[in-house]
């Protein structure tokens, strides 16, 4: 984990940088709860095989504007290199914002991963490493210490350098995750498919129904117990308001008063079933669009119908 203090040492690398097809990045920041955060570390791992930690670089670029304007320019905004972070709106504030070209975020990957397929609690970088590629003993301890302290303790490098090796490791199993739960759609076995469905159609109706039952029964419990609030849930009461009026008085109440109701208005199929013919009179807008609907279909309705 080779840690780089030296303004010389730090622009060679990221010179080399600049020839990397890929990078995982991480960041540490002083200050960041103040209105002025100071970027003081960006850690960088060029290899996802490496497990040791010998190419996850950590560059020390506290209050070195000059350094952290190279790393942008040349690596931020290099449409040729794949940057990988964990929640990378965080980082990119202070690396090229909306600048920053070919970002790839590990967060954004988890969350369009199906709940079935990755059921975690949250998706914070720790919990993914611990549960999707079985890191045990992480210590997040120093993730809140004093980054803009100097020197660093070796605890606080070797924090920084194992969250680049962490990222690498979930980025190779989200994409491997999110090759298999997308195949391609004209390889897919519909028959199989089809079965999987309908298990899953079933189980899903009995797992509402009983969720809906628990949930009528919690709410007739903290009611009878008085209870508007406990430590798993909070009950609350509303009143929903269904003001009517016939389109007739409105109309007349538009023509006496002078009020503009210009607005278009959706004709419904006994909308335009009253107007009949008159809809020709009308000057309206069409929108045509085309959705697909799945519907299962019964072999019972099926034996019903012979």
């Amino acid at each position: 984990m080779p840690y780089l203090t030296s303004v010389s040492e730090i622009r060679s690398l990221v010179a080399e940088y600049t020839n990397s097809p890929i990078l995982w990045i991480d960041t540490e920041v002083a200050d960041y709860k103040s209105k002025n955060p100071r970027l003081s570390l960006i850690q960088v791992l060029d290899d996802a095989k490496d497990m040791s930690g010998d190419r996850a670089y950590v560059l020390d670029v506290l209050d070195q504007p000059d350094i952290i304007a190279d790393f942008i320019s040349q690596i931020m905004l290099n449409p040729s290199i794949e940057k990988v972070f964990h929640n990378a709106s965080y980082d990119l504030k202070l690396l090229g914002n909306k600048k920053a070209k070919n970002i790839t975020c590990t967060l954004e990957m988890a969350k369009k991963i199906p709940y079935y397929i990755l059921p975690l609690s949250n998706y914070q970088l720790k919990t993914l490493a611990l549960e999707l590629c079985n890191f045990n003993n992480i210590d997040k301890q120093e993730q809140s210490s004093n980054w803009g302290k100097r020197p660093l303790s070796e605890e606080q490098i070797e924090y920084a350098c194992l969250d680049c090796i962490y990222l690498a490791q979930i980025h190779q199993r989200l994409i491997e995750l999110s090759q298999e739960i997308n195949p391609e759609p004209a390889k897919e076995d519909l028959i199989s498919l089809a079965a999987r469905y309908q298990q899953v159609q079933q189980q899903s109706k009995l797992v509402n129904s009983e969720l809906e039952h628990l949930q009528e029964r919690v709410k007739q419990a903290m009611q009878a117990q008085n209870f508007s609030e406990t430590s798993d849930f909070k009950l609350t009461s509303y009143e929903r308001e269904t003001v009517k009026v016939t389109f007739r008085e409105l109309a007349r109440l538009v023509q006496t008063e002078g009020i503009n109701l210009d607005f278009p208005i959706t004709l419904t199929k006994k909308l335009k079933t009253d107007l009949g013919e008159n809809i020709e009179r009308l000057s309206v807008d069409t929108e045509k669009t085309t959705s697909l609907r799945l519907s299962p279909k019964n072999e019972t309705d099926d034996v019903e119908k012979e």
